[in-house]
């Protein structure tokens, strides 16, 4: 008899609990589009599309000079046979 009056009321809060989370979603969609008086309204229709495709001029002359770029690489390489002899030794 004990366990039947459980289920009845552990049906009966699920049942409560469902309807308040249904009645609940169905104002957030009202207030999200309430707003606050100094902030601006949201646009009716959506926006254009960014422009992807509008790119910064060219630039005159190179970001590194040529012969600091192939000093640079070259230490990148040097520290990369570095790595490689280190991880052989390591095994």
């Amino acid at each position: 008899m004990f366990a039947l009056w459980d289920l009845q009321k552990s049906r009966l809060a699920c049942c409560a609990l469902l309807t308040a989370a249904f009645a609940l979603g169905g104002c957030s969609s009202q207030l999200a589009d309430m707003s606050a008086a100094d902030t601006p309204a949201h646009p009716k229709e959506p926006g254009t599309y960014l422009p992807v495709h509008d790119l910064p001029p060219d630039r005159d002359q190179a970001i590194i000079p040529p012969d600091q770029r192939a000093k640079i690489e070259a230490e990148l390489a040097a520290a990369r046979d570095r790595q490689a002899g280190a991880a052989k030794d390591a095994k």
